[in-house]
């Protein structure tokens, strides 16, 4: 890179994209779970715990068979950078393309008709799975902490 450029390049060690990670994905989940909350406890009725018992089961599933395998990938594939790396490579250039369509997703839902407390499984699923998932991050960026750097 030119050396006049390098110096706005936003560098950063490779445990803080891990950690970033980790806590964008806590930061989003929480939200999500949070919207999902407020949506099911506005609908309050007697399935309030089979729709609770839903959005457990979901996080759950889209934990582990869907996000803990994009989160091994992007762990890999920031371990396996230099130590200075990009701060905007947290993650692959093509999932901000992802993000944008799930962001419009979640938009369009929010003003669908669907009745919220249904939505609230979705956005609970999602949630709960991005929280559970970003554990992954924050037990990595632990253990690269505690280990001495190669």
């Amino acid at each position: 890179m030119n050396n006049k450029l390098k110096k706005f390049d936003p560098a950063v060690d490779k445990r803080i994209l891990i950690a970033l990670s980790g806590t964008i994905w806590t930061f989003v989940g929480i939200i999500l779970c949070n919207l999902s909350l407020n949506w099911l406890l506005d609908s309050a009725g007697e399935d309030l715990l089979v729709i609770a018992a839903a959005g457990i089961v979901a996080a759950l599933l889209i934990g582990y068979f869907g996000f803990l395998k994009i989160v091994n990938r992007n762990i890999d594939r920031i371990v396996a950078k230099p130590s200075k790396v990009c701060i905007f490579a947290f993650q692959p250039w093509k999932s901000y393309f992802i993000v944008i369509i799930m962001i419009t997703l979640g938009i369009f839902l929010r003003s669908s008709p669907v009745p919220k407390k249904y939505l609230s499984i979705i956005y609970s699923g999602f949630g709960g799975a991005m929280i559970l998932s970003s554990l992954k991050y924050h037990w990595v960026f632990i253990k690269m902490l505690i280990t001495p750097q190669k």
